[in-house]
């Protein structure tokens, strides 16, 4: 089981960090991204890393602002986010998968967290 968790309200210019913890396998085997899905729109791939963190990779709306890392000792995948602005605002959910992109998104994508809400307002 995989589950992301860590989201709320925050104000504009905030920061949230957000976990996704596995329960019943190592996370080490894998690479992990993170997603998020606005309301009406298409799911988006922002960040992925690879099983040894060594390797991370952001989508462009989000490069600077986010950082993703893992510690595999905890069995968790973290990403933390600041200077969040409204357009952020999504249901952000982790995965696991086989490969990282450049661009941000993770490949061969085999098994999805829940997800949880990140509200951006004022």
């Amino acid at each position: 089981q995989l589950q992301a968790s860590g989201g709320g309200l925050v104000q504009p210019g905030g920061s949230l960090r957000l976990s996704c913890a596995a329960s019943g396998f190592t996370l080490d085997d894998y690479y992990i991204g993170w997603f998020r899905q606005a309301p009406g729109k298409e799911r988006e791939g922002v960040s992925c890393i690879s099983r040894s963190g060594s390797s991370t990779f952001y989508a462009d709306s989000v490069k600077g602002r986010f950082a993703i890392s893992r510690d595999n000792s905890k069995n968790t995948v973290y990403l933390q986010m600041n200077s969040l602005k409204s357009e952020d605002t999504a249901v952000y959910t982790c995965a696991t998968g086989s490969l990282c992109f450049r661009w941000g998104r993770l490949g061969n994508t085999q098994y999805w967290g829940q997800g949880t809400l990140v509200t951006v307002s004022s």
